[in-house]
């Protein structure tokens, strides 16, 4: 298992650069951000390149009801970002047939985004088998660790039925730390459960209570034995929840680093 650090779109440039310096101190395999029709997740990944030329770069999730492939192919060239460095996350958005959608787009991005990965957003168990079965990586949100290990199951169950390797999987733990750190997970996910079907769908196949899915640890101690635990997935990316200053993002990244990083 691997870790990567992520944050939410629109990081201002000069934190998200320091940002990046710091998470390659601190051993971090990737960066990622999100995309939000506020912020562009892209130049967020821009801003990290700044930083550091060793780390991966993803993005998770582009919403196909918001960007097409030829968009997103453009803008990569536009901001430079180095194609053999980059997952390119990608999701149904607010479509109304999301497994359709995703099954009929893969043969577009791949045609119009040349040289990257394109990594599936999967939450559901079809979704999960057809990024199993057809794109680079399934990608999970909002997953508790023994959810995360049965989709795991699921995508290495798509992967077999087309006769390939499995591909990686990958998936954001939200990760707050500190006296305030329950109250962030909470604000954070109650903004997700109701976001549309897909995810209402998804609360109540975990049946978790609300905002105990996640991380909030009192120290950093807590912060990594708690995301030791997920071990299905091949890159856990901490989905930093802290104020947009370089110091809080730092906080939250040294806390949640593999046990033995860089200080």
């Amino acid at each position: 298992m691997t870790r990567g650090f992520g944050v939410a779109a629109g990081l201002p440039n000069e934190v998200a650069t320091s940002l990046a310096v710091r998470c390659a101190e601190l051993g971090y395999g990737s960066l990622w951000s999100n995309d939000h029709p506020a912020a562009s997740g892209l130049e967020t990944l821009a801003a990290f390149s700044a930083g550091t030329d060793e780390l991966e770069l993803g993005i998770a999730v582009l919403p196909l009801d918001r960007h097409s492939p030829r968009e997103i192919n453009a803008r990569i060239d536009e901001l430079g970002l180095e194609r053999d460095r980059l997952r390119l996350g990608v999701g149904a958005g607010f479509s109304k047939r999301p497994l359709t959608t995703m099954r009929a787009a893969l043969p577009e991005l791949r045609e119009a985004i040349p040289g990257v990965r394109l990594v599936l957003a999967a939450m559901g168990p079809k979704m999960s088998r057809l990024a199993g079965a057809e794109y680079d990586g399934a990608f999970l949100n909002w997953m508790t660790p023994d959810a995360a290990a049965t989709s795991r199951g699921r995508i290495h169950d798509g992967a077999a039925e087309a006769r390939r390797d499995p591909p990686p999987v990958l998936g954001y733990v939200r990760v707050a730390v500190g006296d305030d750190a329950e109250r962030r997970l909470a604000k954070e996910e109650a903004f997700y459960r109701d976001l549309h079907d897909g995810y209402r769908s998804h609360f109540a196949r975990l049946g978790e209570p609300p905002g105990t899915i996640g991380v909030a640890a009192g120290s950093a101690d807590a912060a990594r034995a708690a995301l030791s635990e997920y071990g299905a997935l091949d890159v856990t990316v901490v989905r930093g929840l802290a104020s947009a200053t370089a110091e809080a993002m730092d906080a939250v990244a040294t806390a949640a680093a593999e046990p033995g990083a860089g200080g």
